[in-house]
């Protein structure tokens, strides 16, 4: 799986804010980025008239809009995809993920204190918690950065998450959830994988493999 981290806090603590400066920031390095937001709410992207929107009326389980510069999918779900099965499916190309939320997530975590919001953290325990970004004096041995010090979290993203992440070569989903593979395992599908592709016409040169298995019914 690509790096990820998850910032998280209560609603109006300054996530959306930090996350778009550390965005920016990460992008000035020269890293591609992407952005999972959880909204526990729901929300609505297709609006009525549209094209789109008429397909789906019209019975279709998933919409999909495409353009020469980028594309997009509307898909009923049973069920909420876990965002492991997201980023694989669309954002494993990239250097590093932000996601906004996922609070019972196992991801890497920094919380978002705002004084004027709250001044009790949601995280304090949690063993994936790595900072605060806040204007609240916080005892303790997680490190605190100040709400406008985006640099500092983008440094400590940065050396943490993106250059530390040890990933392998292949990433398994399956019926929805992420597997993790232990490394012997890893090169065993990786490159038997390789091999039975590369002898077919036209992939010799293979560097992504993407395999999707569905059992019939």
């Amino acid at each position: 799986m690509v790096p990820i981290i998850s910032i998280v806090g209560k609603s109006g603590s300054g996530k959306t804010t930090l996350i778009v400066k550390v965005v920016s920031e990460l992008r000035r390095r020269g890293y591609s980025v992407g952005v999972l937001k959880h909204d526990a709410h729901g929300f609505e992207i297709d609006h009525e008239g549209k094209d789109s929107w008429r397909h789906k009326q019209a019975g279709a389980g998933t919409v999909a809009l495409s353009s020469s510069e980028k594309f997009a999918v509307i898909k009923d779900v049973e069920r909420e995809w876990p965002p492991e099965r997201i980023i694989h499916s669309y954002l494993s190309d990239l250097d590093v993920v932000i996601t906004e939320g996922y609070k019972k997530s196992d991801f890497p975590k920094i919380e978002v204190l705002r004084k004027a919001n709250s001044t009790k953290p949601i995280f304090s325990g949690d063993r994936r918690l790595l900072a605060y970004v806040t204007d609240v004096r916080l005892k303790g041995k997680t490190p605190v950065y100040g709400l406008d010090d985006f640099k500092g979290v983008t440094d400590l993203i940065e050396d943490r998450i993106i250059k530390s992440h040890v990933g392998g070569n292949v990433s398994l989903v399956v019926d929805g959830n992420h597997i993790p593979l232990k490394p012997f395992i890893d090169e065993l599908l990786g490159e038997g994988i390789k091999g039975m592709i590369r002898s077919l016409k036209g992939c010799a040169e293979a560097c992504e493999i993407d395999i999707k298995v569905r059992r019939r019914r």
